[in-house]
């Protein structure tokens, strides 16, 4: 039953985990090393605000445990990297307006490329193949 549980996670479901992983330390890092955190990525974004940092982690911290989850338990992908979609994909678009319209640097774009687009991308990718698959078996 164990090999058959792995099996079935996939390599979808590692990429979810791996990603997951990477939100989650990054969460972290926002909640207990805020003036560190902000001083190594971001910044670019205006005068440190603890508290919004702290928010900030909080938010994926959550999204890195439910991609973990949703990641590790293919029944449940579908909600769980939904939810944790919702959050990346917001972000995203939230720095795509503020480097359009100029509140982040020009070079931002390439900046944010691995750790805020792709992410929210491949997430939500991940989210819409998965609301298709019959999980019913998992």
């Amino acid at each position: 039953m164990e090999s058959k549980t792995r099996h079935q996670i996939g390599a979808a479901g590692w990429v979810l985990v791996v990603l997951g992983a990477g939100a989650l330390v990054n969460g972290v890092l926002m909640l207990f090393d805020s003036v560190d955190w902000f001083g190594a990525v971001a910044t670019a974004t205006g005068d440190l605000n603890v508290h919004l940092v702290r928010d900030v982690g909080e938010a994926y911290t959550a999204a890195g445990v439910a991609l973990i989850w949703g990641g590790l338990r293919p029944a449940l992908r579908f909600p769980l990297s939904a939810v944790a979609s919702v959050f990346l994909m917001l972000h995203a678009l939230g720095h795509v307006y503020e480097t359009s319209v100029g509140e982040l640097p020009h070079g931002s774009w390439l900046e944010d490329l691995p750790g805020v687009y792709l992410p929210a991308v491949i997430v939500l990718y991940l989210t819409i193949r998965s609301s298709s698959l019959d999980t019913s078996e998992a």
